[in-house]
């Protein structure tokens, strides 16, 4: 098993073989831009491994078309390695689409299949002369329980910049509030991992029924539709230390994923601990190694002790939050948070 190999020959049931993407992108270089049609994905049908019905297909489909109405979407040279996986164990399949666009650094998707739980990873950098969030869509689903993350991830701090809270998040407040009510909160998160979420988030697990899925589905897509307007009306940044800050708030974000990302150990149980290293930080997180030279201690000192070794504690200041850390106008409620 390597990356970038291709699964069984058999076109009915083939997800996203190398060299049909290979033919794919090769024909569409010539002319840049990238059409979501033509990509064929399985149906619900066609994947006869499955215990229930769940796909995240039609997500990333929507979000794909729903791109495609913004901006000019472009194949990214990422696509060509990292396409498809097979678990250690060959059942099942791990899927990924990677793209760019004139104000996106990196869409990309990834989807896990397998007989026991259905995964969708699903997140939009945007370029550094934009400060717009960045979308984060993390659901994780077996036959009785969901576990789900949705949230435009602030570029910057949203608990102590007032501007920057008001300029992305203030006409989000009442989307946040609807979807709030349906989703109940998901039980603690860490006072170190709540910065990285905004007033907005989606932080929930539920039992799997096909109701709470359509809810969920109307929830991906209003939320993406919702960043869309945002980065279509975002102003280019010119100044070269905004994007600097902009780049360097990228790059912390991209180095506390890498390493706090909870998905880790399933990608590790999954593909090995080779392979799910590369897949974190080559595509998932990609431009931790690019973007900055700043490393994990660097960021975040307060998880290194004196002798050098990382933390893995949770929490360092143990303090959690196991109710929404903010109220009906998107005001912060909580105190202990580390800058």
């Amino acid at each position: 098993m390597e990356l970038g190999g291709c699964c069984s020959s058999s076109s009915s049931s083939s997800f996203f073989c190398l060299q049909r993407l290979t033919a794919i992108f090769a024909t569409k270089r010539s002319s840049c831009c990238v059409s979501t049609r033509d990509f064929s994905r399985p149906t619900l049908s066609s994947i006869s491994t499955r215990t229930f019905s769940v796909s995240y297909r039609k997500f990333v489909d929507f979000a794909l078309d729903e791109t495609t109405r913004h901006t000019r979407l472009f194949s990214s040279p990422l696509q060509e390695k990292y396409n498809s996986l097979k678990p250690k164990d060959g059942k099942g399949e791990i899927s990924m689409l990677s793209f760019e666009a004139p104000e996106i650094r990196h869409l990309r998707s990834l989807i896990i299949e397998t007989e026991t739980m259905q995964v969708l990873d699903f997140t939009v950098f945007p370029r550094a002369e934009y400060d717009v969030p960045i979308f984060c869509a993390n659901f994780f689903t077996t036959a009785r329980t969901n576990i789900v993350v949705l949230d435009l991830n602030p570029l910057h701090d949203v608990i102590n910049q007032r501007d920057y809270k008001e300029k992305y998040f203030k006409s989000l407040i009442p989307l946040g509030l609807k979807y709030a009510e349906l989703f109940p909160w998901g039980g603690k998160l860490t006072s170190e991992s709540i910065k990285f979420f905004s007033p907005i988030v989606i932080w929930t697990k539920f039992s799997s029924s096909p109701q709470k899925y359509e809810t969920l589905y109307s929830a991906f897509r209003d939320y993406y539709k919702g960043w869309l307007e945002l980065i279509s009306q975002a102003v280019k940044e010119t100044d070269e230390f905004r994007i600097s800050q902009n780049l360097e708030a990228q790059h912390r974000y991209l180095v506390w994923r890498a390493e706090k990302d909870p998905g880790q150990g399933v990608l590790k149980k999954l593909i090995g601990e080779t392979l799910a290293k590369d897949l974190l930080r080559g595509f998932l997180f990609n431009g931790v190694d690019e973007l900055g030279s700043k490393t994990f201690n660097d960021y975040f000192p307060h998880y290194c002790p004196k002798d050098g070794d990382l933390n893995n504690k949770g929490s360092i200041v143990g303090k959690s939050f196991e109710n929404r850390p903010w109220d009906k106008r998107g005001e912060f409620l909580g105190e202990g948070i580390i800058p």
